[in-house]
């Protein structure tokens, strides 16, 4: 009971002080601001610079009470934080018997929420209580469809883990683009306590289809009306973002104003921030029916349980048939019908303080949600314009988002001290994997790479396929790393079919890659290119795991593996279809052989024949691959044979052979304990041999190769003695797991590579 008087008496203290201390101070500044017996300007907008009482002296005098202003109103502010931490009560429900968690401040409510707390507090329980527990588990939920939402997606789920110190289970309603995209990119990103649910975007068009909506957003700007019924029924609460958001702050204190409803408000809204459902921004403008400005619903606090037993469904669909008979269509999408809801409705809605969402968008009042960039706790490009919108403090908000689009998402892999994750069977079956490994092992880095995950994005640009009537479509496989960016639109002027490429990049790299792509009339008008990140990690560049990734995601039957450096000869793409059809590739074992050649100019006219290639080979303008430098690599083509061949002529398996080949789709894939440079490619033929495949050479194909700098990789190989050891020692292993499966017919791999 002592206790409790002791805590009250400290109470009644901080209250008087946060009473008196600003009046005292005000008293201070308001005798400091007189000279002369006349008082003294403190606003920079009202001082007269040119009149004779200005003075430096004076001058600096407001300077330095406007400075010892500021510092007592920050420490006013952390009173009030202090005060209304000391107020708050017990929440009436916990989740489990996780222990407590950091206190978090909504921000700086308004003066009558304010008094009204502190005489509250008067008659409240004593004591701090933290408003989220330590290890609940915030429940996030985003509309998200197509190619770029998706990218959009990653940023913001960027922003939020940087910042987080909880669970996150995101709901992702999407389409099968999105779907594809995210499942595959969280599935290799493997953050500790972060779960994803999908929800079909597509089941889900035919409750809102019937909606006309303007907005560019189309009618999956609409589907945030319908989460009540979409999400699973025992989900209380939920934050709903749109995809172009970024937190500045940790996301815990949103999910703590919570427990400020009151009553029946089940939606946490920003205040709009533009004049648009004010009606004066053009003649004849005729916006949605609102509350004041309306509210911005980028950014929205749903409380589902209450939703659902208001019969949320009903209301909002009565609300939009009505306003639709007089509006026809919506303007902004879902914002308009939860507008119009709330102004029949306004006790539905707890207003957010503007910082949870300050809107980015021309002719809004952003600049008047906050006194410095510090306060922001989310930044939401609602604009068309997005990252060219006009605010004094753009270059603050770009250089955030920036810094979160390339931040290096790896690093976010980080586990949450105390909140143990859920358990998760890839995980674990990874650790399991590399506890085997031994460390001490002088290959044990070559070993671990088999093994490491690399986050990927599939499809970072926008792609569209018709599949070929006849089924012969062919897809151009190729990798690549960001020295080889330059190699792309001569590809695809020589290929005009469908190609799919891994790309091995950084973040900040990806990013240099899409405005590379996007300033690119060649690339931007090709849509049959899929561009798949593979994002870096690891010391060696993982090209047979590049390679599988671009061909696991072709969508024809037959596909070309083939390296960026190489430009095919042009009608090669519809050559490969012709030859699919005349070598019966669809009940085949077959692997069609395109020859490869090479030059050592940059510069060069590329020969449009046969007949014109052969003349160059003989002047020496071009040679046969990598003639002087490995021979083996290519010498069973039979260059000698192909210069007059007119048909189709097979070739055997020799050791170390790695021709350039079209096979079907379901081939093996390459085998990923090759890293760097060597035997990535000869492994992979020998396993088509062993496979009992069939190596055929077309006479009327080729393919060269063009200069370029040594790789990085090639440069370890030659200058390192360790490399090569490690790259031998793969390379016995993988023979011997060869001949353990596929037995007797194997063993001829061994015994050409001890004759070899």
């Amino acid at each position: 009971m002592l206790g409790i008087c002791r805590g009250r008496r400290k109470f009644l203290a901080a209250s008087l002080t946060v009473l008196f201390v600003p009046a005292i101070t005000w008293i201070y500044l308001f005798a400091g601001s007189f000279e002369d017996g006349k008082p003294v300007s403190l606003s920079p907008l009202e001082s007269q610079p040119h009149s004779p009482r200005y003075t430096a002296s004076s001058q600096r005098e407001r300077e330095s009470l406007e400075v010892r202003m500021r510092e007592v109103e920050e420490e006013n502010r952390v009173l009030r934080k202090q005060l209304s931490l000391a107020q708050s009560r017990s929440p009436s429900h916990h989740r489990g018997n996780h222990s407590k968690t950091y206190s978090m401040e909504e921000g700086t409510g308004d003066s009558e929420s304010l008094r009204a707390g502190i005489v509250a507090g008067n008659s409240s329980e004593c004591g701090q209580q933290p408003a989220v527990e330590k290890c609940e588990t915030i429940h996030v939920a985003i509309v998200c469809a197509g190619y770029n939402a998706s990218r959009d997606v990653v940023t913001l789920v960027k922003s939020v883990l940087f910042h987080r110190r909880n669970p996150l289970h995101f709901h992702l309603i999407a389409d099968a683009i999105a779907k594809q995209i995210l499942a595959t990119l969280f599935q290799t990103w493997m953050v500790p306590a972060v779960r994803i649910d999908f929800y079909d975007a597509d089941e889900l068009k035919s409750e809102v289809s019937w909606i006309p909506n303007k907005h560019y957003s189309g009618i999956y700007g609409l589907m945030k009306l319908v989460l009540t019924k979409t999400l699973p029924s025992n989900l209380e609460r939920v934050i709903v973002l749109d995809t172009d958001i970024t937190f500045a702050t940790d996301i815990a204190e949103l999910w703590a104003v919570f427990h400020k409803f009151k009553g029946q408000q089940v939606l946490g809204l920003v205040e709009n921030q533009s004049d648009w459902y004010l009606g004066n921004l053009w003649k004849n403008h005729r916006p949605w029916p609102a509350l004041g400005r309306g509210y911005n619903t980028g950014v929205i606090l749903l409380l589902l349980d209450k939703l659902r037993k208001m019969k949320w469904e009903q209301m909002w669909r009565l609300t939009a048939e009505r306003e639709l008979m007089s509006m026809l269509s919506t303007s902004l999408a879902d914002q308009d019908i939860f507008n119009a809801v709330i102004k029949q409705n306004p006790f539905l809605v707890y207003q957010l303080p503007c910082f949870w969402n300050v809107q980015l968008s021309d002719h809004t009042r952003s600049e008047q949600c906050y006194r410095d960039v510090s306060d922001l706790k989310v930044i939401h490009w609602n604009s068309p314009k997005k990252l060219r919108v006009k605010n004094k403090h753009v270059e603050f908000f770009r250089n955030l988002y920036l810094t979160f689009l390339e931040y290096d998402g790896n690093l976010l892999r980080r586990e949450l001290f105390g909140c143990p994750s859920e358990a998760d069977v890839n995980s674990e079956n990874l650790q399991k994997q590399l506890s085997e490994l031994d460390e001490d092992d002088l290959c044990y880095e070559f070993r671990r790479e088999r093994f490491t995950v690399h986050r990927t994005h599939l499809y970072f640009l926008h792609y569209e396929y018709e599949p070929a009537s006849d089924n012969t479509d062919v897809t151009l496989v190729a990798q690549l790393s960001m020295d080889r960016l330059q190699m792309l639109e001569a590809i695809c002027k020589h290929w005009e079919g469908p190609i799919s490429l891994a790309l091995y990049l950084s973040d900040a790299e990806a990013q240099q890659f899409l405005r590379y792509a996007q300033g690119s009339e060649v690339l931007m008008s090709r849509h049959n290119v899929g561009y798949h990140i593979v994002y870096k990690e690891g010391q060696f560049y993982p090209v047979n795991l590049l390679r599988n990734v671009a061909m696991k995601h072709i969508s024809t039957p037959y596909m070309f593996l083939s390296d960026i450096d190489f430009l095919p000869m042009y009608g090669l793409y519809e050559y490969l279809r012709k030859s699919v059809i005349q070598l019966d590739l669809a009940t085949t074992k077959k692997a069609l052989i395109v020859p490869a050649f090479e030059t050592l100019r940059y510069r060069l006219s590329f020969p449009k024949s046969k007949a014109e290639l052969l003349s160059m080979l003989d002047m020496g303008t071009l040679f046969t691959f990598r003639y002087h430098v490995w021979t083996k690599g290519h010498a069973p083509t039979n260059f000698a044979k192909w210069r007059t061949a007119t048909t189709p002529y097979r070739v055997e398996w020799e050791a170390d052979f790695e021709p350039y080949v079209v096979v079907r789709k379901d081939c093996p894939e390459y085998d990923r304990r090759f890293v760097g440079f060597g035997w990535n490619k000869v492994a992979h033929i020998m396993e088509l041999d062993a496979q009992e495949y069939e190596f055929t050479v077309l006479p009327n194909a080729y393919m060269i190769h063009m200069p370029h700098a040594p790789s990085f990789d090639i440069t370890k190989f030659r200058s390192n003695k360790q490399y090569r050891i490690c790259l031998k020692t793969l390379k016995e292993e993988f023979q011997q797991d060869m001949s353990r499966h596929y037995g007797f017919a194997a063993l001829k791999y061994l015994t050409a590579e001890n004759n070899s």
